[in-house]
């Protein structure tokens, strides 16, 4: 990058074409003799040639996708020339009929590189390639995540990485990247890749497309710590990625004194909004911390500032506390009071939304009140709602198809419905597991979409949605249970590949079940391995654990021994039997559990405790796991990786057993912004971090927080915890009793349905029931359902639906119902 021998802007280049007999006009290109060519080469200069001896259809396209790439070309300082060459030319290049479709690259009269014709298959694949090869030290291509690493490590504190993934070399996206390392090459380290499992591996969903991050590296000091990275929301294209650096270069926070109306940045002249955040003397330091944290969630979205309100001539209203300008010149200042920085983001967010909606002709202007999302899954579909999924990567199942398919292979189906938003959204994880299993996996992935096929799903027992099913042949249909999400559902689907339990038939094979080499490309999915040891005579014990066994299958490998020598594994691992050998891979260690006398909901439960973690990072995915627990939370909230000084003392206090009557366990909020808005609900502004609180979520509401200005130890801890068990601290905050309810009352679809149904000869105007007594009437609606599909029914859309006549004699009885919540 910066140590490039060849500095793009001082080097001259001509691009040369050599060819004979082309009668086609092309004004654009220069045309030269071979002598001519070669007498012109300047040493520093690179030149591209081509030589071919009579015309033809391809050199003809290929001429004419050249002399598209002239103006883009000089536009660039590279410039483009056409070379016949005659029959009796005794040039190498001229002479032999296989290197005709080669195109030679040299700087002055060293050839760098040369390229066959069809892989410059149009003006996009010229200038990628020309570019790519002349850009060999700004773009390192990598195939690697350790090689991404080795640059990562090697650039912290030095310079940031703009890094690229592009499905293909030569592609519009991969010219894109090439134009913008031309001009920013020297400033940046530019990583490119095409290998999608990269891509993975940094955690994108949508893999299909194309990516381009910036690694914010310059500012990490520390070599453990990992590279900030901001995606670029926007397609591939070279506008974009200028548009997207040059706000990446901008300052990160900006504190202002002056009227909003009057500041102007860099992100204005780009068509960015800005956010300021209202602060105080008082609170500066804790407004300071919030608005950086805006600005990063921000990055490349809008600019944000903190407006100082002490020194401000300017009144700003007194509640106020978040100003809104947007980028149109001449639009109004928005004063704002939003107390949750997730508003924040919403609101820039949405704005961009509600903008996308007004271009979009295709939909019927709706009033202010339907614009407003009281659910976040069916406001996430509807803005999504114009993405193209690749639905070819699934087989549709029909009601004439599904037998047949499910009997011939092994097959995974989604059943889910299209106008239900959870499912809609689950739908993508769907697609993005069937790219990751792509040609590595016997399983049939497919769907069924139970809005056109709800006989198929009643006679499936599919009652709500989306609900995963694993047919095999010869068993019953498994049914997924874990979260909506695609590292989830692809772990289920890897486990219940082996048996449930399986069954192992040797000492040794126990030995490599244990030690995790037996199936060790499922143990990055199943960080323990569980193994039941039985007598061959413990036949009821091996029953229940055969059906536990079955409970667990796609959570944890299980396996099971009951040969005659099993007297040799329990002695070596002091179990008696029947015993359950739980093998952590992790800490490499394995536990003996005796579990006599214990039925098979025992089992699944000793399994279940066991998989959780001492001092676990929460979450949301795995937040209701541990709250099952019932027991208070002794949380430690950081802004990064926590202090291995105190992890080690509450794991101490673990093993000493004085944390047994709490949940342990940290989160990180940078991995998980939510707790951000947790901690302004317990202090009511953010509060310095790392701090320690205890919360007792289940019995009274209260807050404790440990003193800050105490250092975290195990003896200021265990005193800290005996004062809170007797009683002599006081609660920060008591936490309200309150149920976590829908903002909104459920939709009774059936019945709206009904009422659509049947408008002829009378009107009948939809009711909004609560959830109770949808349940009431679900008999009722039930037998209803055959006469009412066949009848036309307009399509709803979850909250974006058309407002048709019935709705609007309905509205009066929605806002009825919406009053008793």
């Amino acid at each position: 990058m910066m140590s490039s021998s060849f500095n793009i802007y001082r080097v001259g280049i001509s691009f040369v074409m050599m060819c004979i007999f082309y009668k086609s006009a092309v004004d654009s290109l220069s045309e030269l003799s071979p002598q001519k060519y070669f007498s012109t080469l300047q040493p520093g200069k690179a030149s591209l040639a081509y030589f071919c001896q009579a015309d033809s259809p391809r050199t003809s396209i290929f001429l004419e996708e050249l002399n598209e790439a002239v103006k883009p070309l000089q536009d660039f300082g590279i410039s483009v020339a056409k070379v016949n060459c005659v029959k009796e030319e005794t040039s190498r290049y001229c002479g032999k009929e296989k290197d005709l479709m080669k195109v030679y690259l040299f700087r002055g009269n060293i050839l760098l590189r040369e390229f066959p014709t069809d892989t410059l298959f149009d003006v996009n694949a010229i200038i990628a390639h020309v570019l790519f090869a002349l850009l060999f030290n700004e773009v390192k291509y990598i195939t690697t995540l350790e090689y991404l690493q080795n640059i990562e490590n090697s650039l912290k504190g030095k310079a940031n990485i703009a890094f690229s993934y592009v499905r293909a070399i030569g592609t519009p996206e991969h010219r894109a990247v090439m134009e913008a390392a031309f001009v920013y090459g020297t400033t940046y380290q530019f990583v490119l890749t095409t290998e999608i499992a990269l891509l993975e591996s940094i955690g994108t969903e949508a893999i299909e497309n194309a990516h381009f991050y910036f690694f914010h590296c310059k500012q990490v000091l520390d070599l453990t710590q990992q590279c900030r990275r901001t995606l670029m929301e926007q397609p591939l294209a070279t506008l974009n990625i200028h548009r997207f650096i040059k706000t990446m270069e901008a300052p990160l926070l900006t504190e202002v004194a002056e009227d909003p109306q009057q500041v102007s940045t860099v992100h204005l002249q780009l068509g960015l909004p800005l956010v300021f955040i209202v602060s105080q003397q008082a609170t500066h330091e804790a407004d300071r911390r919030t608005a950086e944290w805006v600005a990063w969630r921000l990055l490349g979205k809008a600019g944000v500032l903190l407006l100082l309100r002490d020194s401000l001539e300017v009144d700003i209203p007194q509640h106020a506390n978040v100003v809104f300008r947007r980028a149109e010149e001449g639009a109004p200042v928005e004063f704002l009071v939003l107390h949750d920085t997730e508003l924040i983001i919403s609101r820039v967010e949405g704005n961009t939304h509600i903008e996308e909606m007004q271009e979009d002709e295709d939909e019927d202007v709706q009033s202010p009140d339907m614009d407003i999302q009281d659910d976040e899954v069916a406001e996430t579909v509807y803005r999504h709602r114009k993405t193209q999924l690749p639905l070819e990567l699934t087989v549709e199942l029909t009601e004439e198809t599904f037998n047949a398919t499910v009997v011939a292979s092994d097959s995974i189906v989604l059943f889910y419905a299209g106008w239900q938003a959870v499912s809609m959204a689950f739908l993508q994880s769907y697609i993005d597991l069937a790219i990751k299993l792509k040609g590595t996996s016997t399983m049939l992935l497919t769907r069924v979409n139970c809005a056109d096929w709800s006989d198929l799903c009643t006679k499936q027992n599919v009652t709500e949605f989306p609900v995963v099913k694993m047919y095999k042949e010869g068993k019953h249909p498994v049914s997924y249970a874990g979260m909506l999400g695609t590292e989830d559902l692809l772990k289920f689907i890897l486990l219940n590949r082996i048996s449930c339990p399986v069954n192992i038939t040797s000492v040794q094979e126990a030995e490599e079940y244990l030690s995790g080499e037996l199936y060790k490309d499922l143990i990055p999915y199943s960080s323990m391995s569980v193994l039941g040891l039985f007598s061959p005579n413990m036949t009821t014990a091996k029953e229940d654990f055969t059906k536990a066994g079955n409970y667990l299958r796609g959570c944890v490998i299980t396996g099971i021994y009951s040969e005659e020598d099993v007297l040799i594994l329990s002695n070596k691992y002091g179990a008696t039997l029947p015993a359950l050998l739980l093998a952590r891979h992790k800490e490499g260690k394995v536990e003996s559990v005796p579990f006599a006398n214990s039925r098979v909901q025992d089992i699944v439960q000793i399994v279940t405790n066991a998989l959780l973690e001492t001092f676990p990072e929460i979450t949301v995915e795995n937040l209701p796991v541990y709250l099952r627990l019932q027991k208070p939370l002794l949380i430690l909230f950081s802004d990064g990786s926590i202090n291995p000084q105190y992890t080690k003392a509450i794991l101490t206090l673990v093993k000493e057993k004085h944390l047994d009557s709490l949940t342990p366990c940290w989160l990180n909020l940078k991995n998980t912004p939510a707790g951000r808005g947790i901690l302004q609900t317990y202090f009511n502004a953010l509060p310095p971090l790392p701090l320690i609180v205890v919360v007792n979520l289940h019995s009274g509401g209260q807050v404790f927080a440990f003193p800050s200005e105490q250092a975290v130890t195990e003896q200021n801890l265990l005193l800290w915890l005996k004062k809170l068990e007797a009683g002599l601290e006081s609660p920060i905050t008591i936490l309200p009793a309150q149920e976590w309810k829908p903002p909104l009352p459920a939709y009774d679809f059936l019945s709206m349905m009904d009422a659509a149904a049947s408008q002829h000869p009378t009107r009948k105007e939809p009711e909004c029931t609560k959830e109770t007594n949808m349940q009431k009437n679900d008999k009722k609606q039930h037998e209803e359902k055959s006469t009412i599909r066949k009848e036309p029914v307009e399509t709803l859309r979850i909250k974006h639906w058309n407002r048709s006549n019935w709705f609007k004699e309905g509205d009066k009885s929605f806002r009825h119902d919406n009053k008793e919540l």
